[in-house]
Formats: structure tokens, C-alpha cells, sequence
């Protein structure tokens, strides 16, 4: 079979086009998916670079098959799966191997998906729709009246964020490095949007100096001390990603100093233990979508053949919205 194959890490030409790999065999608590559509994402580009080489929450390791998220339909059950029959129309995220034409997925990583919903949407919808519902309902927990801040919000994730919250009722303040991608989470249901330079001051006078409850900051060492000084006392931080670098100096004293501030750095897995979680967000997420309430726009349609090529256009901060690499368009 043809599969994006890793056998060192590095740039984007380590991803290499094999056509000849083994078909995966299917194992007890599995099963084998024809892949229809893969999501593309920066943990693809940070599991090509090498930084999830001894993560212990996502143990990928070389040699391998990237990508991590994906849709299609199950050819094969593994002994002691139940709930999932061949023919099923499944999704998945944090399970690596979806940049290929079969795919060998833990079941409980595994969602069915709705007859409306198509397989390229359930591949742009699986990891940030997931991520966003987890990070609004478990760990912010929104409410009608909460003030949140969501930086790179015409990011895959940080859209969803955007229209998540606004529909529990939060007010939404959001940033962007350029105007083009502050009016994209206009758009989206933000309320405010600004470039980062001064954003934290940006809050403070929107919220009369108060701050947000809650802060969702992906980008990390660029932005995180800014985003305790745009947080109200007692306030969370929720880092969950490090696009602009990781901060390796942080004292915990500076969240006591900033107002006895929350810092919490989520997993996704952490947050999706079970195959009866992983379909309840999911449900969640293409209900949603099915009602017009979310939005998932999918910025660009790939082959595998030119998966390094949107590697490179990721990386250099090209690609707004979700990228996605057909497989085997036919399915849908």
C-alpha cells in the first residue's frame, strides 16, 4: 500500500511517499480502516521534527506513519471489539498512520460519524473539534457571562474555540498576527480582535481593567507572561500548545505575582481515555456542525503526493484552516 513514511526525523523532505508498505494486519482491541481523508496538523509537523521522540502521553516512535487523524470505513474487527462492525464509517484522532491507504486504529479511538457528515469533514473535525469541545467544557467550563481571550484565533482549533464559546454565551477577545487573520475570528463570532502587540492592555480596557476569566494560548513563549497580565486575579491560563517555542523559565512565583493565577498545560489524551468519551465529544462536535452552529472550513484538499509541500506551507504559517489529504476519494 501507499503510505507517508518516517524514518528520521527532520524538514519536510524526510516525509517520504513509499508505495510499497506492508498492509497492516489487525490485532485484538483494533481495526483496519480504509482511509478515506487524513487530517493534516502541526502535531504532524511536530512528530516529523522529532518533539514527541520521548513523550510518554503520545508514544510515536521512529520508524513510523504519519499523521494522526483521519476518517474511512472499518474492512476488519480485531478480537474483543463489540462496538464496531465492517462497514462503519469512522473517524479518529491521536492514533498515527492515517497518511496511508489502510490504517490500524486502537477501537477506542475510534468514532462512528453521521451519514450526513462527510468523510473529509469528519477529518478536518476529529482533533481540534475534540480539542476545542474538552478545552471549553472540562477545562475552562464556559458559562453564559464568562470572558475568555483565544489567541491565534484563525487557527484551526482557535475558530472552533471562538464559535464554541460564543455559544455558551462567553464574550470572546481574540488575536491574530495580521488584520487578514483578526477579521477571519471576527467572522467566526469574536467579539474584539487585535494584532498581539499590546493585546494584553487591549483586554484590560475592554474589561475595565478586570481581565478574562479565562485565557486559551497555543502559541506559548511569545505570548504567555503577556496572558497572565491579561487574566483577572484568580483567573486560568490554558496553555495548550507551544507554536511560538516552549517558556522554560517560568518561576510558579509569577502566578502568584500576577494574581494568584491557574496555569494548566492539557492533553487531548488525557481528555479522551475511553471509546465511550471519544464518541460523546465527537457527537458533540458533528451535532453542530449538522446544525449550523460550527463551522469547519476546510482551507485545502491534498493528495499524498504533496503532503511535504503543505508541510512547508504550515510551517512558514501559509496554510489558514484546516488542510486535509485525500486518500481515496471514491469512499466518500
Amino acid at each position: 500500500m501507499k503510505a507517508i513514511t518516517l524514518q528520521a526525523y527532520g524538514g519536510p523532505e524526510v516525509a517520504q511517499l513509499c508505495h510499497h508498505v506492508a498492509k497492516p494486519q489487525v490485532t485484538a482491541g483494533h481495526v483496519l480502516v480504509k482511509v478515506a481523508c487524513a487530517g493534516i496538523n502541526f502535531m504532524d509537523i511536530h512528530t516529523r521534527q522529532g518533539k514527541y521522540a520521548h513523550s510518554a502521553t503520545y508514544p510515536v516512535r521512529l520508524p513510523c506513519t504519519l499523521g494522526m487523524e483521519g476518517a474511512g470505513v472499518v474492512v476488519e474487527v480485531g478480537p474483543g471489539v463489540s462496538h464496531l462492525a465492517v462497514g462503519d464509517r469512522v473517524a479518529w484522532c491521536i492514533a498515527w498512520g492515517a497518511y496511508a491507504e489502510y490504517a490500524h486504529v486502537p477501537a477506542d479511538k475510534v468514532a462512528q460519524i453521521p451519514g450526513a457528515i462527510t468523510f473529509d469533514q469528519a477529518a478536518a473535525a476529529m482533533f481540534q473539534g475534540c480539542t476545542a469541545h474538552y478545552l471549553i467544557d472540562d477545562v475552562a467550563r464556559l458559562q453564559a457571562g464568562s470572558t475568555c481571550l483565544v489567541h491565534a484565533a484563525s487557527g484551526s482549533i482557535g475558530q472552533l474555540l471562538v464559535q464554541m464559546a460564543r455559544r455558551r454565551g462567553a464574550t470572546v477577545f481574540t488575536t491574530g498576527s495580521t488584520a487578514e487573520k483578526c477579521a477571519i475570528a471576527r467572522q467566526r463570532g469574536a467579539h474584539q480582535a487585535w494584532t498581539y502587540e499590546g493585546f494584553a492592555d487591549h483586554v484590560l480596557r475592554a474589561t475595565d481593567g478586570r481581565g478574562v476569566d479565562v485565557v486559551f494560548d497555543s502559541l506559548g513563549k511569545n505570548t504567555l507572561r503577556e496572558s497572565f497580565r491579561a487574566c483577572r486575579t484568580r483567573g486560568l491560563i490554558v496553555n495548550y500548545g507551544n507554536v511560538s517555542g516552549s517558556l522554560t523559565d517560568l518561576d510558579p512565583i509569577e502566578l502568584g505575582e500576577a494574581g494568584s493565577l491557574f496555569l494548566t498545560r492539557p492533553r487531548l489524551a488525557d481528555h479522551m481515555a475511553d471509546g465511550a468519551t471519544v464518541q460523546r465529544r465527537a457527537n458533540a462536535v458533528f451535532a453542530a456542525m449538522l446544525e449550523g452552529a460550527l463551522t469547519v472550513e476546510i482551507a485545502g484538499h491534498y493528495t499524498l503526493e504533496t503532503v511535504q509541500q503543505v508541510h512547508e506551507r504550515i510551517e512558514a504559517r501559509q496554510q489558514i484552516g484546516k488542510a486535509v489529504v485525500w486518500v481515496d476519494p471514491s469512499l466518500d
